[in-house]
């Protein structure tokens, strides 16, 4: 019996530790087994690692730096990998076995100034402050890095430290605190929620300005390199603020705050326009002040696992890539429901409307990942070439491929929920979908008549974003007669849920036990809550990372989103220009009925 047994190192920031230590990440093979962190990332720091190869574990140990190794015994008290070394010889196996743990020097002369621009708002507040400090909680940032808030609004550090504080929470893998799940046990504790809180919130400072004034953004520079201290400096900006004002910031920023001798990216939140014209419009602003590969467009839905995980799904297990085809697959529906309505959005809402807010980007990205040929490699460029592929591909989306709807005023359980218009910020008169269907198809070899189903909407009657993938019916099926009429019932179905409770699930036809020959529907489920103890981090958090690392695999090219606008643009306008009346269904319901009909016509 043999296991491998890797770790890698990220730099922490907690002075507590001892020089030269920190938080591992293990690998058992090809898969990662978080310790105390899940952090794998590197920030070129210098790697050693400390190798056990096939030998008993009273032999020597063999620590690596590049091509030179150092033999040391089991007993050597005099290396930086003691406390490693100690932890993984106290539960070797008695088997022979291969262990390698990695090791990171921090030697690294650069830091990251992660400026979040809007810091006042509620995407702020709500979700990229607690990212970052989730980040910083795994050991996932660089040791050298200071987070500032800049926003209109008059605030002190203090204010802005007590601000952010109200929605910091730690996330604790309770399994891991007793014992891991491939049997190493306990080898490294969880550092202490508020310990570090405040280690963050030091990190953390304020600076008021407006959104284009060049002087306050040189304002903003000087306080950014009084804690930079002389160090290479690495800087990050995130547009938390209204597109209209997309443009002023980044030129102020560009002109008066990057990076003098490091790398300055922008991370940018949709919308990314509102039309094909409005978009390269945009994309032709930013481009006067930065280069395209300074651009992160984030579309935080590409960050979420289920996401990130259709291609592994796909490319890495057998069973699927040959069943992913216009030959098995009859149908694939792209769904995104909300229980709730516009709540308070409606003033931003009514001038987008569902197809703009969920279809173009979030629906129509996963669509393009789960369409996409093999990429050549896992690079980003690569992976967004094949994205851009399936766009191109597809056909102009018509309007009789078209359903929208508007939710109303209904009474339920004696309580009556309001109907979009009700809303103080949204006009009386409004024609602004909160629903809407569409069937969209991919004119090339693999997917050539299969329908791509979509639907989104507000105040429905559930919560829920998923894939599912509807197969075929058998060629000449045994088991029809034990089915009846409903031939749908026989379909073997893949349902990817991205939220909530992540799962993936495949459908399939059994027989019931007994003497009698009943067939029933069954699920293969692959719950995640119940197959993994580690709670699943927020898909902000790794889009963060992804940006300060520089990796764009899960950022939108210019290229994409012009294609994506490009199969929309043409269908809203006509929605807008034939001023078509949406239809109206009750709040808390399953949609139109004419969103039934138009997916009845294609399932």
């Amino acid at each position: 019996m043999s296991a491998l047994y890797s770790s890698t190192q990220c730099p922490s920031s907690s002075s507590s530790q001892s020089p030269g230590y920190s938080s591992s990440c293990f690998y058992h093979g090809h898969q990662r087994m978080p310790i105390s962190s899940v952090c794998t990332r590197r920030f070129g720091y210098r790697k050693l690692s400390l190798q056990f190869s096939r030998i008993s574990c009273s032999n020597a140990v063999s620590i690596q730096e590049g091509a030179v190794a150092t033999t040391v015994s089991p007993s050597d008290n005099e290396t930086p990998f003691k406390k490693l070394k100690d932890e993984l010889l106290s539960v070797t196996p008695p088997e022979e076995f291969t262990y390698v743990a990695g090791f990171d020097v921090k030697e690294d002369k650069s830091t990251v100034s992660i400026t979040v621009v809007g810091a006042s708002g509620d995407l702020a507040k709500k979700k990229i402050f607690p990212a970052l400090f989730a980040l910083y909680y795994e050991g996932c940032l660089p040791e050298h890095f200071t987070v500032f808030g800049y926003a209109r609004s008059k605030m002190t550090d203090a204010e802005l430290r007590n601000m952010v504080s109200r929605t910091l929470t730690c996330r604790i893998d309770k399994r891991s605190n007793s014992a891991l799940s491939f049997g190493l046990g306990p080898v490294f504790a969880l550092e202490n929620c508020g310990e570090k809180m405040e280690q963050f919130l030091e990190r953390c400072f304020y600076h008021s300005g407006q959104y284009d004034s060049q002087a306050d953004f040189a304002e903003l520079d000087k306080k950014l390199k009084e804690h930079e201290a002389g160090k290479v400096s690495n800087r990050l900006f995130y547009l938390s603020i209204p597109p209209n004002i997309f443009i002023d910031a980044v030129r102020c920023a560009s002109l008066s705050s990057s990076s003098p001798n490091g790398w300055t990216r922008v991370i940018v939140e949709k919308p990314f326009g509102r039309d094909s014209e409005s978009s390269a419009a945009l994309t032709r602003a930013l481009k006067q002040y930065l280069k395209e590969d300074q651009i992160f467009r984030i579309d935080h839905y590409l960050g979420k696992e289920l996401v990130e995980n259709l291609s592994v799904l796909r490319f890495s297990n057998l069973i699927f890539e040959p069943l992913w085809s216009r030959q098995y697959i009859r149908n694939v529906q792209l769904i995104f429901a909300e229980d709730f309505g516009t709540e308070g959005r409606g003033g931003y809402f009514d001038n987008y409307g569902i197809i703009r807010d969920i279809m173009q980007n979030h629906l129509l990205q996963i669509l393009a990942l789960f369409a996409m040929e093999t990429p050549v490699s896992l690079d980003a460029e690569d992976i967004r070439n094949e994205k851009v592929k399936v766009l191109r591909s597809m056909r102009p989306l018509q309007l009789d491929d078209v359903a929208i709807g508007q939710y109303k005023s209904h009474a339920r359980g004696g309580v009556t929920y309001p109907a979009y218009t009700d809303d103080k910020t949204v006009p009386k008169d409004s024609l602004t979908p909160t629903f809407a269907a569409a069937a969209l198809f991919i004119d090339n070899a693999r997917w050539d008549g299969v329908p791509f189903l979509m639907k989104a909407g507000k105040a429905l009657h559930d919560r829920r974003a998923e894939i599912r993938v509807q197969f075929r019916h058998v060629p000449g099926n045994l088991y029809n007669r034990n089915f009846g009429t409903d031939l749908d019932q026989a379909t073997n179905e893949l349902v990817i849920r991205v939220q909530p409770d992540e799962a993936i699930y495949l459908k399939i036809n059994n027989k019931v036990p007994g003497l009698g020959m009943r067939l029933d529907r069954s699920n293969l489920n692959l719950l995640y809550a119940a197959r993994y103890s580690k709670e699943i981090p927020d898909a902000y958090e790794r889009l963060l990372l992804d940006a300060i690392e520089g990796e764009r695999r899960l950022f939108i090219r210019s290229d994409e989103l012009d294609a994506a606008w490009s199969l929309f643009t043409p269908v809203l306008k006509e929605l807008e220009e034939k001023k078509i009346v949406p239809e109206y269904y009750p709040y808390g319901c399953r949609g139109p009925v004419g969103a039934h009909y138009l997916a009845a016509r294609y399932k």
